[in-house]
């Protein structure tokens, strides 16, 4: 394995692990190492690699955002979400690296106590939970097959 390659698998690495704590650009990240590779190689193999590999990630781009934002638009408000958003933020910045996950649910919850009181706050703050983990799922699945992709270009070139 060569230098750029370890390099690149690396900056894949990080991608994925961007994923799940979102601090990073975990799926730019991954197309950057894919990327670099297929550069560095030149072949057209190299290249078929990468044009799958990121058709694979803006696929699962675009699932990310159509189909937990679809349920949970049903079942949250915007201006909830607006809320949830910017208590993802605050968390950010309060909590480094896991804020975002802690914010933005206690964001939700607080929005939707006032709105809806006690009862119907916390049935709401589980809908957006549970939109928020499907989209980090259908990420992580897009960039793990990219990531296979990739490994199984090495192979080819």
């Amino acid at each position: 394995m060569s230098g750029t390659e370890l390099a690149c698998g690396l900056l894949i690495l990080v991608g994925l692990f961007g994923i799940v704590v979102p601090v990073l650009p975990g799926t730019l990240l991954v197309a950057l190492g894919i990327l670099v590779w297929a550069t560095e190689q030149g072949s057209w193999e190299a290249w078929t690699t990468f044009g799958i590999a990121a058709g694979l990630l803006l696929g699962g781009q675009l699932l990310k955002y159509a189909v937990p934002g679809r349920r949970l638009k049903a079942a949250v408000p915007t201006s909830t979400l607006v809320v949830g958003g910017v208590g993802a933020i605050v968390g950010f910045f309060v909590i480094p690296f896991v804020g975002v996950l802690v914010g933005f649910p206690i964001g939700v919850y607080a929005a939707e106590r006032v709105r809806l009181g006690g009862a119907g706050a916390w049935g709401s703050t589980k809908a957006a939970l549970k939109a928020m983990g499907w989209s980090i799922l259908i990420e992580m699945v897009a960039a793990l097959a990219a990531t296979l992709v990739w490994v199984a270009g090495l192979g080819l070139t």
